[in-house]
């Protein structure tokens, strides 16, 4: 399977396992189009639509991701096979000859050489479409033997060119990721903030008008809360499924309005720590996003200002906050750990110089 046929997958995937309110999103932008073509009626029942699916979107961003990469399936492609020149067209004006009364010898040579042409032109063409097709190979095997070894510049560019996160960017946010090592990723998660959500709750009245009334304050924060914790949790399952580390380190910004200046600095409103095994056990389609993020390291606050509306900043988490074990083991798997730690280090003479932490890869890659 080449790059190329590995993306065409991926794609089809994605098609396949498109979201309901994705696909209804997409089918009120058509009907929008043709808007002017509709009674009066039906424009304030698509408007309604509209908003109605704007905000199921929101809140259903954690349920879906793409399709899980395996990069040792990946590495075992066999290169594409290089094009054999045929020589099709030239025989079959060669066969001219057979047939009785052939043309003359000089008419015979002009078709052969111009149907030797046809394939010398064919066969470069193909040629053109072999290396294309061998350079999309060698950079798909060369990249997932890079992530098979761990090595945080091949997760970088994983993350660039296969990370399928079209959806949050869609919904207006962007994602910048770091590589720590081979078992952690940190992402940087930059929300469109409050602009993402309707500041306004749209209905339809029983005589067809579009009824728009500001949206209650505790509600605007309960969608923007779920909607933040939800594309952490979406952002952290891609991962998961494209890269084969232990943990993924988020942090979430949003706009925030300085008292001081009047612009808007995106400022950590979340960050969380997600392990693989933790997330594992949850069941997307029915968890509460906001009380899930409880369940794993974190800082936030989500009291809103009252003056701005927006989240309180926090001090996001960084590696060395992480603990040296998971945070999905057993207690008792941990307390024995420690214990035969405490064990060994009192069996050492002399001191011992502490180890210095691995240089962290100052690489990043931003996406979109």
């Amino acid at each position: 399977m080449s790059y190329a046929a590995a993306s065409r997958s991926y794609e089809a995937a994605v098609r396949r396992h498109a979201r309901a309110e994705e696909k209804q999103r997409k089918e009120l932008e058509r009907l929008s189009k043709m808007r002017e073509k509709l009674s009066v009626l039906e424009q304030a029942r698509l408007e309604v639509e509209s908003y109605e699916n704007r905000i199921a979107l929101l809140l259903s961003i954690h349920k879906e991701q793409g399709e899980v990469w395996d990069w040792a399936k990946v590495a075992a492609v066999l290169p594409p096979t290089p094009p054999v020149r045929r020589q099709a067209h030239e025989f079959a004006a060669q066969s001219a000859l057979l047939v009785p009364n052939p043309p003359s010898r000089e008419q015979i040579e002009t078709l052969v050489a111009a149907s030797r042409a046809r394939d010398d032109a064919a066969y470069e063409n193909d040629l053109r479409s072999y290396r294309s097709a061998f350079e999309d190979w060698q950079k798909m095997n060369t990249l997932s033997l890079r992530v098979l070894a761990g090595d945080s510049g091949g997760y970088l560019e994983a993350l660039r060119d296969c990370s399928p996160l079209i959806e949050i960017s869609e919904l207006g946010s962007s994602v910048r990721f770091l590589s720590h090592d081979a078992l952690l990723i940190e992402a940087i998660l930059l929300l469109d903030g409050t602009q993402a959500i309707p500041n306004e709750v749209k209905s339809l009245t029983a005589t067809g008008k579009v009824t728009a009334k500001p949206m209650a304050r505790g509600r605007f924060h309960e969608i923007y809360q779920d909607y933040l914790c939800g594309c952490v949790l979406r952002l952290a399952r891609e991962v998961f499924a494209l890269l084969p580390i232990d943990t993924v380190l988020i942090s979430a910004k949003a706009s925030y309005s300085d008292s001081a200046t009047g612009s808007e600095i995106p400022e950590p409103v979340l960050s969380v720590a997600l392990d693989r095994s933790g997330m594992n056990r949850l069941d997307f389609a029915r968890l509460d996003p906001s009380d899930t993020i409880e369940t794993f390291p974190h800082r936030c606050d989500f009291r809103a200002s009252r003056k701005s509306g927006a989240f309180q900043p926090v001090d996001p988490l960084c590696a060395s906050d992480l603990p040296r074990f998971s945070g999905g083991a057993d207690p008792a798997v941990l307390l024995n750990a420690a214990q035969q730690l405490r064990l060994e280090i009192e069996d050492l003479s002399g001191e011992l110089a502490p180890a210095l932490p691995p240089e962290r890869n100052t690489d990043s890659v931003t996406f979109p």
